[in-house]
């Protein structure tokens, strides 16, 4: 099997630390991460020379680059959708300034009021012109698709919640740079297996995240915002997962995503040791 080519992403906002570009940096670098979250709004104040200087500090520190999240709301109504689209030019011309090239949201597996249809239809079209953007800024576009049963159930109407409706939506989309953000939990919950992760490549992968899910709670009754971190548990086998990884020869972040209230609630340096440790102690099992 090929040798490692993804890395341990620092995102700090999905295990309860609040900081800015700067020290996000310093963080994934004294505890062992290999990329961080990218945040455009930080970014955007700096000079050309500024940047070039953060770039080589992470370069020296052995950081790179993992993933920045995407400013628009797609999700509700037009005016709010329409406000967001605004300003992505300005954010996508900063991450490109920097150094980015991987943008990543998630996909809402339900909704109140829009039949899957109209829903396909409006998030199809919305995405189509945030791709297009990401694109002239040499932008990668990642979708996430959350399979967690206990949340889709709480509305109306369902929507994407597997790989493959989510490959339904990127062909509708048509967009050279639009792929996928794969998670452990929905890749789960979703019933999913290696094997379906062995059926896309490097190329329609844009971040991937690793969590575990609580013991003695059946599937359809876990809920999305209460996970643990990687092989905590192993009710989440996430070895066969990386192992795909590793076949398909993915190349990008690999964050973890716990919603998890006992890592929220330390300190910022012990929610980064803990989380370090959890990955690396996850890669180990395919070394």
């Amino acid at each position: 099997m090929p040798g490692r080519k993804f890395t341990i992403a620092l995102t700090p906002g999905s295990i309860g630390v609040k900081v800015d570009q700067k020290k996000a940096i310093e963080l994934a670098h004294y505890f062992g991460f290999e990329s961080v979250e990218a945040y455009a709004r930080d970014l955007a104040p700096l000079s050309d020379a500024e940047l070039k200087d953060l770039r080589e500090e992470m370069q020296a520190k052995h950081v790179a680059w993992a993933m920045a999240g995407l400013p628009v709301d797609f999700r509700r109504d037009e005016e709010r959708f329409r406000e967001g689209i605004k300003e992505l030019p300005a954010a996508c011309q900063t991450l490109q300034r920097a150094g980015v090239t991987r943008l990543a949201t998630w996909l809402s597996p339900m909704h109140e009021s829009l039949t899957y249809l109209q829903n396909f239809k409006q998030t199809a079209n919305r995405l189509r012109e945030i791709a297009a953007v990401a694109h002239d800024h040499g932008l990668r576009f990642g979708l996430e698709y959350v399979g967690t049963k206990s949340l889709r159930m709480r509305q109306t109407y369902q929507f994407v919640h597997t790989m493959a409706e989510t490959k339904e939506l990127i062909a509708e989309i048509g967009k050279p740079n639009v792929g996928f953000v794969l998670d452990t939990w929905h890749w789960w919950t979703a019933d999913e297996t290696a094997a379906d992760v062995l059926t896309l490549t490097n190329k329609d992968i844009i971040s991937c995240d690793l969590n575990d899910a609580p013991k003695d709670i059946p599937k359809e009754q876990q809920q999305d915002n209460n996970r643990e971190l990687p092989v905590a548990t192993g009710v989440i086998d996430v070895k066969p997962f990386l192992e795909a990884l590793l076949k398909i020869g993915y190349d990008g972040p690999i964050r973890a995503e716990p919603f998890n209230k006992a890592l929220n609630d330390m300190e910022d340096e012990d929610a980064c040791a803990t989380v370090s440790e959890a990955m690396r102690q996850a890669f180990a099992l395919v070394a």
